[in-house]
């Protein structure tokens, strides 16, 4: 695919002369002859270079170059100045430009300094992803609850096995991708393996088989280089295809014939290719359904379910809400700057009787709206509302009326008791499991023994 220039200049014999020059080197040219027809084009599409002129009819390059990296921040920028103005070429880049050139510009000199900031500017792309791919590895809390406890120990076994399919079946916001990104931590021991994430969903139906398997030169219209796919990307390590249940009933068939064998072609290509990848595959999708449907091969599913997990929603196991609120506090709190942010006996309250239809994604929105918007050493978690009641039919009365089946108050009571009859609470939200209550209130349990009053 060529890549997109916008070559801003008023020069229109210049203009024409550089356009041809560029596209021959397998840019993609816009041009505009001012400020107003630039701004008009960043509005209708962003590219990746920007070859941008100083003196313009409509106003100064230099000055519209903070608009434009407010803007398209990614926007690589290479400014054109008069001859031997060095001073315009060093305001130029400390604005955020690339490169500058100085006129009469010779064209390969263009050319060349073209190509330079498109692969500055891609190189730094690849680098700060993979700082948002390190930063985003945070450290998976342990699961308490004895389903999720399941579910790790069944990705420890799995990651044994190197190429065996993986499908992670559950709700929206359970947590899929974390987990897929657990198996690839357990199983790349070294961290060099890559790990590829593609949202299915979000890959337009002519594009998905290039942005998979890759194309040969040539192979449609805008084909002008061979290019790989993600499927060669991620070899040697996992390929996690979330939403899998909307691929193309045709890309099925390939990605079939790819788990069976680890051998593929590209999109016009003849060569097999092969790949060591692991696919992990995920979706919130009833799949049998869309079998009965027709819209998803049977045998895709049973060839992604060699090993099939489901992945339990938060309000499921509930255990486990407070040990992965106290987690994703730490990493907000070191990410905005509050780190010695705790939660409060409220906010437990509140998470502890919340249902999460949003699951850990929406528990992490939570933590991360409050961490914004409340101030103060703990947090209360206002966003969920007021305090939660158990039974409004048993209400406290006076201190010593408090009820360990109800956590509602009419009157004013001493911390102690009200403290006591939460504890209470809790217990008896969990079934009377008190080693469980301990850890969902994050108390030791001598500490949690004494709160419920046994010591």
């Amino acid at each position: 695919m060529s890549l997109p220039v916008l070559l801003v200049d008023d020069d229109r014999a210049f203009s024409s002369i550089a356009a041809v020059a560029l596209q021959r080197e397998g840019f993609s040219l816009t041009v505009a002859h001012s400020l107003h027809e630039a701004r008009a084009s960043l509005a209708k599409a962003t590219p990746v270079l920007l070859v941008l002129d100083r003196r313009l009819p409509d106003g100064d390059g230099l000055t519209f170059l903070p608009e434009l990296k407010a803007h398209a921040p990614g926007v690589a920028v290479v400014m054109v100045t008069a001859h031997g103005d060095i001073a315009s070429a060093v305001d130029a880049v400390r604005a955020g430009a690339a490169d500058y050139l100085a006129k009469p510009v010779e064209l390969a000199d263009l050319v060349l300094r073209a190509r330079r900031a498109v692969d500055a500017s891609r190189l730094r792309d690849r680098l700060e992803a993979a700082e948002a791919e390190l930063s985003s590895r945070r450290r998976l809390v342990p699961p308490t609850s004895a389903a999720m406890q399941r579910v790790f120990a069944m990705l420890e076994r799995i990651a044994a096995s190197p190429r065996s399919p993986v499908l992670l079946l559950g709700e929206t916001g359970v947590g899929k991708e974390q987990l897929a990104r657990h198996l690839h931590a357990l199983a790349s021991k070294d961290g060099g393996a890559p790990f590829v994430h593609i949202n299915c969903a979000a890959l337009p139906e002519q594009t998905v088989e290039s942005e998979l398997f890759g194309h040969e030169k040539g192979a449609f219209t805008d084909a002008r280089t061979a290019r790989r796919g993600l499927v060669e990307v991620a070899h040697g390590g996992v390929l996690f295809l979330d939403e899998v249940g909307e691929l193309p009933l045709p890309l099925q068939a390939k990605l079939l014939t790819f788990l069976d064998s680890g051998r593929f072609r590209r999109l016009g290509g003849t060569t097999e290719q092969t790949s060591t990848a692991r696919i992990v595959a995920a979706t919130n999708r009833d799949l049998p359904k869309q079998m009965s449907g027709g819209n998803f091969r049977e045998d895709l599913w049973f060839r992604l379910g060699v090993f099939r997990i489901d992945i339990p929603p938060l309000r499921k196991r509930r255990e486990d809400i407070l040990p992965l609120a106290e987690g994703m506090l730490a990493d907000l709190g070191r990410e905005l700057g509050r780190r010695d942010v705790s939660l409060g006996m409220k906010a437990r309250a509140r998470l502890a009787a919340y249902a999460f239809p949003g699951n850990v994604r929406e528990l992490r929105n939570i933590l991360e709206r409050a961490l914004v918007l409340e101030s103060g050493p703990e947090l209360e978690l206002e966003v969920l509302g007021g305090t939660p009641s158990v039974s409004a039919a048993v209400k406290v009365e006076a201190p010593a009326a408090v009820a360990p089946g109800a956590f509602s108050v009419t009157e004013p009571v001493p911390m102690e008791d009200l403290e006591q009859a939460y504890v209470r609470w809790v217990l008896e939200r969990l079934g009377g499991r008190r080693m469980e209550a301990a850890k969902a209130l994050g108390l030791s349990y001598p500490t949690f023994l004494k709160r419920l009053g046994d010591t």
